[in-house]
């Protein structure tokens, strides 16, 4: 079994990226919604995090939060949000012929890949780096053609704060100049 190795710093500012199981395009669909910020609230009540910035696209999530100055534990956030999730939308989500032994074993359901990829941000440049590639995403993935048209992103959070101007990343602007980032 592997042995992975997390930064665990109190306090500190992380992002993340999960991956619906076997990419899946369903974490757009209403009831994975819904479950999911049904999740992020309970869990928030007795896990309390921040959530800095987000996007949900249809097969993966990125995300950065900042937890309490005394925590550090993100992955039994990040378990316990995955867990009711897939308690709450298994049985619409469950497909049997993609429940191995190792996913029976485990209790996984066919809704989330087992591991996530983290990241610890380590200063306000990396800060602001993954947030332009968070709300950036969609229209890397061709989803949209500028960041304000994904409605499940913070990104319309951000415009209203002024850090990002509505017409942002819109990819139809001129190839040969370089993608303004808000934050550069």
């Amino acid at each position: 079994m592997s042995n992975y190795r997390r930064a665990r710093v109190a306090g500190g500012t992380f992002f993340f990226t999960v991956v619906a199981y076997r990419r899946q395009p369903i974490l757009c669909d209403e009831p994975v919604r819904a479950a999911l910020r049904e999740a992020i609230r309970e869990v928030r009540q007795s896990s309390p995090f921040k959530i800095d910035a987000w996007v949900l696209l249809p097969d993966h999530l990125h995300c950065i939060w900042t937890l309490p100055p005394d925590d550090g534990d993100f992955s039994l956030r990040r378990s316990l949000i995955k867990r009711r999730v897939s308690l709450a939308v298994g049985a619409q989500y469950r497909r049997a012929e993609w429940l191995n032994a190792s996913k029976l074993k485990h209790r996984e359901s066919t809704v989330w890949q087992r591991r996530f990829w983290e990241h610890s941000i380590r200063d306000e440049e990396d800060l602001r780096r993954h947030v332009d590639y968070l709300h950036f995403n969609p229209v890397k993935h061709g989803l949209v053609s500028g960041a304000s048209d994904w409605p499940h992103s913070t990104f319309h959070r951000f415009v209203e704060a002024g850090i990002y101007p509505a017409d942002w990343a819109w990819n139809n602007v001129d190839s040969s100049q370089p993608l303004q980032m808000p934050f550069s």
